[in-house]
């Protein structure tokens, strides 16, 4: 397939009506159908591939996404850096509703989740020491400083199995381990982002307190989860297209696109 993008944005529903002139691609993966079609369009210099990870009516729940087909959409169309916004909780207090984290670290606590590409017959062992792109982080930093936007820098993701939300006692248990951050959707996308050479960005959106953090937060719900969300989706937006069009076409400031190379005997 022709070159289409060259920056891939997984997020919620709707986010694709930002861009402009957008042309909407069914693709055909070799693991199956991905959670919806792509839509292309531009932002700056830059072409976006956008798809909302849940499906365009938020009918996929976070164990059910696809995420194989939906990556590798990603790389068929050309991309080689991929955006990761997502709706998450805190684990610390410090860390508030409404402001974002630019996380650099994650926790898999998902169960069954089909989490490679690589599935032989060459031996293929991509590490995971280090599973966010740091240049990526960086600029993301930086659009974030330039808007006046509260955003952390560094945190730990712990990914939950979903759909439920934690019991006290398990998010009491990740507070204790010093993680920031917990969400549903994490990984293994951005891990195997990083399995097809591509950039991985995480940008983690705080809706709430999650329900064990020091034991004196109401428990979180959806429809609490929801409305934060939608009250900084335009400070989602604005940071998403100021990162964009500062993303140099370039990939020499990191190793993301050696991933395979480096991860075979």
């Amino acid at each position: 397939m022709e070159k289409r993008a060259d920056i891939g944005i997984f997020g919620g529903s709707g986010f694709y009506k930002f861009l402009d002139n957008i042309e909407e691609l069914k693709i055909d993966t070799p693991f199956g159908q991905p959670s919806d079609s792509v839509f292309l369009g531009s932002i700056g210099k830059h072409k976006v591939a956008f798809m909302p990870r849940h499906g365009r009516n938020h009918n996929i729940l976070p164990h059910k996404i696809n995420y194989r087909a939906n990556v590798w959409a990603m790389k068929s169309l050309g991309c080689e850096r991929v955006i990761s916004p997502c709706a998450a909780g805190s684990l610390q207090k410090h860390i508030k509703p409404g402001e974002f984290v630019i996380c650099d670290q994650f926790v898999d606590w998902t169960d069954g989740r089909i989490s490679t590409i690589f599935d032989g017959p060459v031996a293929t062992h991509v590490s995971a020491a280090e599973p966010y792109c740091p240049q990526m982080r960086q600029l993301a930093l930086e659009a974030g400083k330039k808007l006046g936007i509260r955003v952390h820098d560094g945190g730990t993701v712990v990914v939950i199995n979903g759909p439920r939300f934690s019991t006290k006692a398990e998010s009491k248990f990740f507070t204790a381990q010093g993680w920031e951050v917990i969400n549903m959707t994490a990984f293994p996308e951005a891990y195997l982002v990083k399995e097809m050479d591509m950039c991985p960005l995480n940008i983690s959106l705080i809706t709430d307190y999650d329900a064990g953090l020091v034991g004196d937060v109401p428990p979180v719900s959806h429809h609490d989860v929801i409305k934060v969300f939608n009250a900084n989706i335009e400070n989602l937006k604005n940071l998403l297209f100021e990162l964009v069009e500062t993303v140099p076409f370039e990939r020499n400031a990191c190793d993301c696109a050696l991933t395979v190379q480096n991860s075979r005997f």
